[in-house]
């Protein structure tokens, strides 16, 4: 069974990091697009970040290009998001899904609980 858990949200300062981590298990997380999407109060999903195995191309929306890093280690079957220079607007419920296609995650996606970031200062 698919399962994806994700952590390492948190409160954060503007200008602040964090690294969140979604630990996979139920499949290889190395043959599957996977990325992370964000949920913000009254706003629409928006795809953040998306890896790609079939070519190794990476997305990132527009929004976080420059500050945010996506990364993986299948050793470890756990992908990354490293948040750097953060903005009040980047407050969201963050989740890691797959499958993605650069900003997009198909109806069947699957996902997991999310973690909470909040900046603020």
């Amino acid at each position: 069974q698919l399962q994806l858990v994700e952590s390492g949200g948190g409160l954060v300062q503007p200008g602040g990091s964090l690294r969140l981590s979604c630990a996979a298990s139920g499949f290889t997380l190395d043959r599957y697009n996977i990325g992370w999407f964000r949920q913000a109060p009254g706003k629409e999903r928006e795809g953040v970040s998306c890896m790609s195995t079939k070519d190794g191309s990476i997305y990132y929306a527009d929004s976080v290009k420059g500050r945010f890093t996506i990364s993986r280690d299948n050793a470890k079957n756990t992908v990354y998001l490293q948040m750097n220079s953060l903005k009040p607007e980047d407050t969201a419920v963050y989740y890691c899904a797959t499958p993605c296609l650069n900003g997009y995650y198909p109806p069947f996606a699957s996902w997991g609980q999310g973690t909470q970031v909040t900046v603020s200062s």
